[in-house]
């Protein structure tokens, strides 16, 4: 969407913030023992006790409130009662919701606990380049330049993108237009982030695969190559300058 008025901005910040702070007791909430089904309707409660109804629910009838995606696992884990959580767990969590007809999303990767298999170093990369890509987008800019430096970053660092991921535009719905912000340089897409618009940035930084594979359950989805991969995921409005981050009370950045 395009923000035209001072109540849509209202109104995108009220979801923006439902889904940041369910995010954010989300992550201080889990601890090894839990299941991701535990965790789930722990967040699931917090959208509901904010008015707001969880998008890939209404949206694509998802089983789980949240999306929860543990270590080999990419995105779009089915949270279950089987899947209990262990100290150093890679663990993201994808948080989504619909508030008064406006729409926000956002995500994170994190380790549970102790860091016991090494994988603070990739979710530091997948952050701190989401942070440098959200502040290099304002009005005029190209999309494919955006998605140029975030597998510039990666590849600085050594790792690699995921290329059948992307972020979107957001808003009215959970995806608009563009409905496509890729993590390279899609020499293919010739858009342009508009001023005004609301777009969910996401960040895809993996340790071997470069395309993410559904499994049978038809919603989680693992690297085609294996490996591991953080996601980090603000939704911005779009302006001449500095984006506003309308998520950025999730604390990803602390």
């Amino acid at each position: 969407m395009s923000i035209s008025k001072e109540t849509e901005l209202i109104g995108m910040q009220k979801a923006s913030e439902a889904v940041a702070h369910t995010l954010k007791e989300m992550r201080d909430f889990a601890q090894p023992g839990m299941t991701t089904k535990e965790l789930d309707n722990f967040g699931g409660q917090i959208l509901k006790d904010l008015g707001a109804k969880s998008a890939p629910y209404i949206t694509y009838q998802f089983p789980g409130w949240t999306c929860i995606s543990v270590n080999n696992e990419f995105c779009h884990g089915i949270p279950s009662d089987t899947k209990i959580l262990k100290e150093g767990d890679l663990v993201n969590i994808d948080v989504s919701a619909e508030l008064n007809g406006f729409w926000s999303d956002n995500g994170g990767s994190f380790v549970l606990g102790e860091d016991v298999n090494r994988h603070q170093k990739l979710i530091d990369a997948s952050r701190q380049i989401l942070h440098k890509a959200i502040y290099h987008i304002k009005g005029g800019v190209r999309v494919s330049d955006i998605g140029h430096l975030i597998e510039t970053e990666a590849k600085k660092r050594g790792y690699k993108v995921i290329k059948n991921l992307t972020g979107h535009g957001i808003g009215k719905s959970l995806h608009e237009e563009p409905s496509e912000i890729a993590n390279y340089r899609d020499r293919f897409n010739p858009a342009r982030f508009k001023k005004n618009a609301v777009v969910a940035i996401e960040t895809f930084i993996s340790t071997t695969s470069t395309y993410a594979e559904t499994l049978h359950d038809g919603w989680t989805m693992v690297g085609n190559n294996g490996g591991f991969m953080a996601q980090h995921e603000h939704t911005i409005v779009v302006t001449d300058g500095k984006p506003i981050v309308l998520t950025e009370m999730n604390g990803i950045w602390d």
